[in-house]
Order: C-alpha cells, then sequence, then structure tokens
C-alpha cells in the first residue's frame, strides 16, 4: 500500500512538472498599437505567402532536432528593413512557441519580424501580421511616413479609467477602454506624431473619429 501511495505522489509531481513547463512555453504577448509595432520591428513587409515546409535551424541543449516552419514569400513593398528582398520568413513549429500560422495560396499580408544575424527574418504571435486587405487606408498610408515620424514617442495603452501619462511625449492609446478591442479607432486611423515642441499628439489623416481623444489635431 506504501508504494501504491508513493508511487502516485511521483505521478502526481511529474504532472505537475509538465503542467508548469507547458506554462512556461506558452505564448504571451501585450497588444501593441500598429505604430509601436512598425517602430520596434526590423523588418516591415508587405508579401505574399506562396508556399510553407518544416525545416531544422538545429538542435537543441539535449540533441535534439529545432524545427521551423519556413514560409516562402513574393515581397511586393518594403517599407522598413534592409537593402534586399526577402523571398522566406521563419517562425516556430508550435502556437505555444509563439509560432504564426499563414494561409499559403497567395494570400497578402503586412508582415512585420525581427532580422536574425544570418540575414534570415523571424516571425511569432506578437509581431503585427494582418492581412492587406484588412488594413485601413490610413494604416496603409502611415506605413510609408506617419509611423516613422513617431517613433521617438511612447504609447501608453490605457487599460483601466482612470489613466495617464507621465510625460508629453506619450499618447494615450484608449480602444480597449472605449471599445474593448485592441483594433478600434486609434489602431486603426491615427498616429502619434512628435511635435516641434518635442509633445507628442494623436494625429488623424482623414474624416474627424466618431469619439475624442486626448490631444487628437489634424496636421
Amino acid at each position: 500500500m506504501t508504494w501504491t501511495v508513493s508511487s502516485c505522489f511521483v505521478t502526481l509531481a511529474i504532472l505537475f512538472l509538465w503542467r508548469v513547463e507547458e506554462i512556461a512555453e506558452a505564448c504571451s504577448c501585450s497588444p501593441a498599437h500598429p505604430q509601436q509595432a512598425f517602430c520596434s520591428a526590423d523588418v516591415v513587409i508587405r508579401a505574399r505567402v506562396v508556399g510553407a515546409q518544416e525545416v531544422e535551424v538545429g538542435n537543441n541543449i539535449y540533441g535534439n532536432p529545432i524545427k521551423q516552419i519556413k514560409y516562402d514569400i513574393k515581397q511586393t513593398k518594403m517599407f522598413k528593413g534592409p537593402n534586399q528582398d526577402i523571398d522566406a520568413i521563419y517562425t516556430a513549429s508550435s502556437s505555444a512557441m509563439c509560432g504564426v500560422t499563414l494561409e499559403t495560396s497567395g494570400k497578402e499580408y503586412l508582415i512585420t519580424g525581427r532580422l536574425e544575424a544570418d540575414g534570415k527574418m523571424h516571425i511569432t504571435l506578437c509581431h503585427f501580421i494582418e492581412p492587406w486587405d484588412a488594413l485601413s487606408d490610413i494604416q496603409r498610408k502611415s506605413l510609408t511616413q506617419r509611423y516613422a515620424m513617431g517613433c521617438d514617442c511612447r504609447i501608453t495603452r490605457c487599460t483601466t479609467v482612470p489613466c495617464v501619462i507621465s510625460s508629453q511625449a506619450e499618447c494615450l492609446w484608449t480602444d480597449w477602454v472605449f471599445e474593448k478591442t485592441v483594433n478600434g479607432e486609434q489602431a486603426k486611423h491615427f498616429a502619434c506624431i512628435k511635435r516641434s515642441d518635442d509633445s507628442c499628439a494623436w494625429y488623424r489623416g482623414a474624416a474627424p473619429p466618431k469619439k475624442d481623444f486626448l490631444d487628437i489635431e489634424d496636421p
């Protein structure tokens, strides 16, 4: 009977450790405004995904192969990145490791990611990756100039009210409070731009917004 109880404790301990490992490996990242995603990325491109394959990129500390998904792409526009075309992007093979799943039938995406030392582009679920046809006209326009103009600004996400900014170089992102989504009016139609006095403010490039935000001006 003693052996049975001990075995149960050992089994439970193993299951607990497995669960802790799963939690540790789970992908987790904070939502980012598209401008934040643009400014923090090494590479921002518009591209069509035309193929995918699983590849080995090395071994882990136990000698087991590390597998990733390699997406073959046709780059149509480079908004930010190296002076060369990107023809493939890499991501983890599991969503638990922040791996990204993309359609491979020629679907066109806006893709942000990081550039590895070997020149390969790597993407995760924490990067801003959206179908091109899902972007607003303002988001598309902002990729060529507006977002870069505000990379010295800080966008602070408001999750509950009241929320405040700590300096004039911040823009308060309130989509979640007002609309319960991080893909609201400010994400779709606004960029946080530095003004001549080094303060930052939200700017919209088209019609007036449906809601009033702090420091909204039209350039």
